[in-house]
This record gives C-alpha cells, sequence and structure tokens, in this order.
C-alpha cells in the first residue's frame, strides 16, 4: 500500500523463464500488494516458474494472444483486484524494478496519473546496447510523434509504465491491437484524454536472454505508430472517427 493505495504490479511474460527470478527479487513486495504474471502461451518452463516464486495471481493463455492481448489480460486483472496504482513491468530484466518505487510515489501523491520509465532521458540506451537501428528509429517516430499528437515526450516505445486506476477506467484499452502496436494506442488515448505524463530515467539493459522484436517486426510496428498518429491528429481534428477513443 501506499498512503492506502493498493499497488499491482503486472508482468506481461512469454518464454521468461530464464530472467523471471531475477526480475521477481528485485520488485519491492514490501511496497507491492500484488503481483500478476500474464504467460501468453510460453514454450518454457514460465508459468511453473512464477508458482514456485511464490506469485499468486497467474493467469495462463492456452493460444498466444500477443504482446497487447497479453496486457488487456493483466489490467483487466488488476482493476479486479482494486489495483489504485498498476506498473507494468516486463519479466525478460530489461527494465529495473528498482525504479518502482519512484513511480509510485509519482501517482500516489497525484503529481501525474501515468509514468513512463525513459531510457532516452540522459545518455544510457547506446551505452546500454540499445541497437543503433532501434535507437535512430526510436528518435525519428518520437520526433514525428510529438509533432502530430501535440505533445511531448523523450520517447513513446518503453515498455515500462505504470498508471493511476482513474486512468484504466478511462480509456477503451481493450479496443486495442493485440500486436505490439497496443503500447502506443494506448499512449495515444492517455493524451487525448487529457491526462498528463511524467518521466524518469530508466537505464537500458540489452542481453541476449532480454526480449525483442527482430527488423521485419520492428519495421512494421515503426508504420503502424505512424498510422496511430496519424488518426489520433484527424481525431482530434474532428475529420475522423476511432473506436479508440
Amino acid at each position: 500500500m501506499y498512503k492506502s493505495k493498493k499497488v499491482v504490479v503486472v508482468l506481461p511474460a512469454y518464454n521468461a523463464a530464464l530472467t523471471l527470478k531475477k526480475t521477481y527479487e528485485e520488485i519491492p513486495l514490501d511496497l507491492v500488494d500484488e503481483v500478476i504474471l500474464c504467460d501468453d502461451a510460453s514454450k518454457d518452463k514460465t508459468a511453473e516458474l512464477a508458482r514456485n516464486l511464490g506469485i499468486k495471481h497467474i493467469i495462463i493463455h492456452e493460444n498466444n494472444k500477443g504482446y497487447g492481448g497479453n496486457q488487456k489480460s493483466l489490467y483487466n486483472k488488476a482493476l479486479e483486484l482494486g489495483g489504485d496504482i498498476v506498473i507494468m513491468l516486463h519479466p525478460d530484466y530489461q527494465y529495473t524494478p528498482l525504479l518502482i518505487p519512484s513511480m509510485v510515489n509519482i501517482i500516489g501523491e497525484e503529481l501525474y496519473p501515468v509514468v513512463l520509465g525513459s531510457r532516452i532521458l540522459g545518455k544510457g540506451a547506446l551505452k546500454g546496447g540499445m541497437p543503433l537501428y532501434k535507437f535512430i528509429a526510436n528518435r525519428f517516430l518520437t520526433m514525428t510523434q510529438n509533432l502530430l499528437i501535440g505533445y511531448k515526450l523523450s520517447e513513446y516505445h518503453t515498455g515500462y509504465r505504470a498508471f493511476s486506476r482513474e486512468v484504466l477506467q478511462a480509456i477503451k484499452y481493450n479496443n486495442n491491437s493485440d500486436d505490439f502496436i497496443f503500447d502506443n494506442e494506448m499512449l495515444s488515448q492517455i493524451i487525448y484524454k487529457g491526462f498528463d505524463i511524467a518521466e524518469v530515467t530508466c537505464p537500458t539493459k540489452y542481453f541476449e536472454e532480454a526480449s525483442s522484436i527482430n527488423f521485419t517486426r520492428s519495421s512494421r510496428y515503426g508504420l503502424g505508430v505512424l498510422r496511430v498518429s496519424l488518426n489520433h491528429l484527424m481525431c482530434k481534428l474532428g475529420l475522423a472517427s476511432s473506436p479508440l477513443y
């Protein structure tokens, strides 16, 4: 609990057996009330390991629903459990759980209703191993999105995010894609609804066991990002409508 607010950490997992234990052991369980893991039809023993670690709430998808589909299950469960502050943490250990107290504090003190862990603030992205092509794409897409959406973030592509209950209840995230573009659609919805977003510097860690999408899927993701941003602008101008908003 943080000032009577229930804190829930959600873990979207797919073949995370090699990194789950290390991630889970760094979660500040003295602050976090519930941990929820969703195993998206992993081919390894992710769910079994989660049980052995003592994770109480485990959702298992018998068929792979995708990164976005995984998050939908997690956020729905977090709200069902009464979560007031919900933090999405990847169990591949690419993002440090040690930032959870800072993110909880920002939302718990009602400074901002959304917090992103930014890999771009500071100079740690390339130093932490982010591939150069991903860094360049990140910068180009973020600049374009800031212009089209009319907001200013250091990056829209981090997978480390914290939300207040109010935000999750206000946006139609269940209407979003089940693929990787889900994250971008969610930020578009949050900005469209007028919620403010804070960013905290997050160390970047790329290593063999960390999950990543290949160049082809990255390219498809990039085109999807541009589509989401253009759709956001058109809807804001009253020139289009979308089930996302």
